[in-house]
This record gives C-alpha cells, sequence and structure tokens, in this order.
C-alpha cells in the first residue's frame, strides 16, 4: 500500500494548477511567458492574483493530501515525508507536461503543513517577511524552506532525510534564479 500511495501523490503532483487554470480560463501557457514557471508567482504576472491565488491553493493541497491520507492510514513520520517528496517531485517532473514543471515551493508548503505546522508556518512567516524586505519570490523560497528544517527535524526526526532531499531538489530548481541574484538581475515585484 505505500507505494500505491507513494504513486498516487506523484501523480497529484503531476497536475499543474497553473497550466490547468490557464487552459480552463483562455490564458496562455505559464511556461511559455513571464519566468517561463507554472506556478504562482509567474501566474499573478501572467494572469493576475484570482489565478495566482487557485494556482497556490492547489499546488499547496496537492503536498498536503498525500501526507495527510498517509497519517490518516497510520503511516509513520518518515513514511509519510517519503509520500510527500513523491508529490514534490510530482510537481518538478511532472509525467502529464513532459517532465516540465515549477519549482515546488507551494507543495513543498503543503507536505511542511501536513507533517508538522509550526515549521509550515516558520515557513510562511520567514517567506513572507523576506519577500516583503527585497520584492524577490526566489530568495523568499531560498530562506524559508532550510529555515523551518531544523524545527521540523526536532519535533519529526524521521523526516529529516527525504526533508532535505526536498530542500536540496528545491534550491536545484531554483540555480538560475541563484545566478540572478548573484548577478543583480533577480525579477522583483
Amino acid at each position: 500500500m505505500f507505494w500505491l500511495l507513494t504513486l498516487f501523490a506523484y501523480l497529484l503532483g503531476s497536475l499543474s494548477f497553473a497550466i490547468v487554470l490557464s487552459q480552463l480560463s483562455g490564458m496562455p501557457d505559464p511556461r511559455a511567458g513571464g519566468s517561463g514557471n507554472p506556478g504562482a508567482t509567474n501566474m499573478l504576472r501572467l494572469a493576475g492574483r484570482r489565478l495566482a491565488i487557485g494556482t497556490l491553493l492547489g499546488d499547496l493541497l496537492k503536498g498536503l493530501l498525500p501526507v495527510t491520507l498517509a497519517a490518516w492510514l497510520g503511516y509513520d513520520v518518515q513514511q509519510q515525508a517519503w509520500i510527500g517528496l513523491a508529490a514534490v517531485l510530482g510537481h518538478l517532473y511532472p509525467i502529464y507536461f513532459r517532465f516540465q514543471g515549477g519549482k515546488g515551493v507551494a507543495t513543498a508548503a503543503g507536505v511542511l503543513l501536513g507533517l508538522y505546522a509550526p515549521a509550515a508556518a516558520l515557513a510562511a512567516a520567514a517567506w513572507l517577511t523576506v519577500f516583503r524586505l527585497t520584492r524577490t519570490s526566489s530568495l523568499a523560497a531560498l530562506i524559508a524552506l532550510p529555515l523551518c528544517l531544523p524545527l521540523l527535524a526536532w519535533r519529526q526526526p524521521g523526516s529529516l532525510l527525504p526533508m532535505s532531499v526536498l530542500a536540496l531538489l528545491i534550491v536545484w530548481r531554483h540555480r538560475s534564479n541563484l545566478q540572478a541574484l548573484l548577478a543583480g538581475r533577480e525579477r522583483h515585484f
């Protein structure tokens, strides 16, 4: 059953709410404009607040739902974390969209929320603070997730390895943003 739930998490994670909502509303594919990323920040740039919020909530829920289901089925925290990682992998490399996915921040936030809500609250507060100070979404994401890992490791030690892998994947997906930040060319709001 663990492997079926892990597969379900990946397949659910592969649903790109940015792409689906763009298609449903007659907007162009978000991978073809703005930053080229199918995520909430690019949707805000391209399609406005309503579709950005829809994308954010959809991406958050596809991380939260598999973790919550795993907990309900009695899986331990480490198994829940691996299942959550599968959802994020689906977002990063979606089978339905030729493995061209987003950066995984909202889906990872959903996973954190399911594993340990205070860690998710810390990550959200860090993201909001950094974003308000810098107006740079990528920098906020790169600071928020690693900041909450010690709290998560302290309260849910079994989740440390899969959540560390998740953090590394998110940093990897933000590598072009890191280069732009270092060169002073990163997009601001």
